[in-house]
């Protein structure tokens, strides 16, 4: 473990935010997300060292599930992945992407099916092996490309995983050609899901963003900010628990911490060895109403959210100036 200075204004002034588990792989281990006193960025410290983290991303992490549901999903996201990049397309001669994080390889193929020439950045080890279109395996800022080659490069849900996102964005803004764009997906830590409701996947989420602080990462590195989408049409942050959070806060005038989160209706599965079905779902409702009342109410509190800019995740489309 290490402890860090803010990554974005160097201060190594900070206020604890939370403590929670690694709810996914290892629920033994409590992890500190703080706020930097002078910028607000958001991140964990301390946190596990670079070379320690293999650990907390198993071959299991990256396996989909090979469902028809699932691949009519991944075509619905990639759509929506690729529509920000649209107005590049109308120009002239083949455009050029690099996605960084590319994982098992679905996006950068779904975009040379559009005609781009594509590569890759993914360092774990557990990934699929990727052999129809180059992949780069160390990180972004060590690649051996160091000229303007890209006309596009994505960061769907990347940033928050690295542990240095200002190398991150001043790479980006090397290779990029001049008006090319930076889209990158990252949590809203701004939003009641990812400040308050533990929703984030810690330790694998490292780095936390507002919009504030992401308009400071992008003017230090040479980026005009265009667009930011706040919402749910590419991943998901969901209010999970809005409605517990908000008796005990509001109505209760009490803290809510990491203690008061009732089991999901998967943990509770698991810790009571039940097979997914409706005798699982009617023993679960007795757990936790307020979590199935929760659940049906999400619909109308994402919307309010989105409306609000508020949601647990933003995209953010940047220009190289």
């Amino acid at each position: 473990m290490e402890n860090v200075a803010c990554n974005l204004c160097g201060s190594d002034r900070h206020t604890p935010v939370y403590e929670m588990p690694d709810r996914r792989f290892f629920r033994e281990e409590f992890f500190t997300v703080v706020e930097c006193n002078q910028c607000g960025l958001g991140f964990v410290n301390p946190r596990p060292a670079a070379a320690e983290m293999q650990k907390y991303y198993p071959r299991e992490y990256y396996q989909n599930p090979p469902t028809t549901s699932h691949h009519r999903y991944l075509k619905r996201r990639f759509t929506a992945q690729a529509a920000y990049l649209e107005e590049l397309e109308h120009g002239g001669g083949r455009k050029k992407l690099l996605d960084v994080g590319c994982a098992n390889g679905e996006f950068p193929r779904f975009m040379a099916a559009r005609g781009w020439d594509v590569e890759g950045v993914e360092v774990s080890e557990s990934s699929q092996r990727i052999s129809d279109f180059r992949v780069y395996t160390q990180e972004f800022q060590n690649i051996p490309v160091n000229n303007p080659a890209y006309d596009a490069v994505t960061a769907w849900a990347v940033l928050e995983h690295v542990h240095d996102p200002m190398a991150y964005f001043r790479k980006a803004s090397r290779l990029l050609k001049r008006g090319g764009l930076f889209v990158f997906l990252v949590p809203n830590f701004g939003s009641v899901a990812s400040r308050h409701l533990f929703c984030e996947d810690i330790p694998r989420h490292l780095y936390f963003f507002t919009r504030e602080t992401v308009r400071q990462y992008l003017q230090k590195t040479g980026f005009a900010l265009e667009k930011e989408d706040n919402g749910r049409k590419i991943y998901k942050l969901a209010p999970n628990n809005w409605l517990a959070f908000m008796v005990r806060t509001r109505l209760l005038g009490k803290k809510y911490s990491f203690r008061d989160v009732p089991l999901t209706s998967k943990e509770y599965r698991r810790v009571h060895h039940l097979q997914s079905g409706i005798v699982a779902a009617l023993k679960y409702a007795a757990y936790s109403s307020a979590s199935v009342m929760d659940r049906m109410l999400w619909p109308l509190i994402e919307t309010a959210q989105i409306l609000r800019k508020t949601y647990g995740v933003s995209t953010y489309v940047a220009r190289r100036v």
